[in-house]
């Protein structure tokens, strides 16, 4: 597998993707924060005192995908064309699964938008929820899968969607 993020003398440069062609393309990541009882249970009632918790994680996650390519140093600047970011509450393991779905139509894909949007929904959950538990734990972030491209369509058999 040839390394494109690399010249010829090993020095980190930006793809270019001038030559490829315009598809439509799509991704969604996934991750999750586990958190005590009584916090899970502030989320799911919506009492924390910061305010509505995955409401402004949503819009975090949203931001944060759309500045990806401002926070990822060699990715490019993107014409998104959709991203979600939705919550599943597992009360049974009080953990607050997160996806974020990105779409574009261009030459470039969006796993890496899908990912930082997964990312930012989840720090902004820790963050307002740290008052009360700072024992927090996110993790099993991953992209889910993928569509569009030369690569065409990948599925991660590793991920638990849902």
């Amino acid at each position: 597998m040839e390394f494109t993020h690399f010249d010829e003398n090993g020095s980190a440069r930006m793809v270019d993707v001038g030559e490829k062609a315009d598809t439509k393309r799509e991704a969604v990541a996934q991750g999750s924060i586990f958190m005590s009882g009584e916090c899970f249970q502030k989320v799911q009632e919506g009492t924390m005192k910061k305010g509505d918790v995955l409401g402004v994680a949503r819009t975090a996650g949203i931001m944060g995908a759309k500045r990806t390519w401002e926070l990822i140093p060699l990715c490019h600047n993107i014409s998104l064309t959709k991203l979600s970011v939705d919550f599943e509450l597992k009360p049974e393991r009080s953990e607050i699964q997160a996806v974020c779905t990105a779409s574009t139509t261009g030459k470039t894909g969006v796993e890496m938008e899908a990912l930082t949007g997964v990312s930012t929904a989840l720090l902004t959950i820790y963050d307002m929820c740290k008052a009360v538990d700072k024992t927090m734990v996110l993790g099993e972030i991953c992209l889910v899968r993928k569509s569009g491209g030369k690569s065409g369509e990948f599925v991660n058999p590793a991920a638990d969607e849902g």
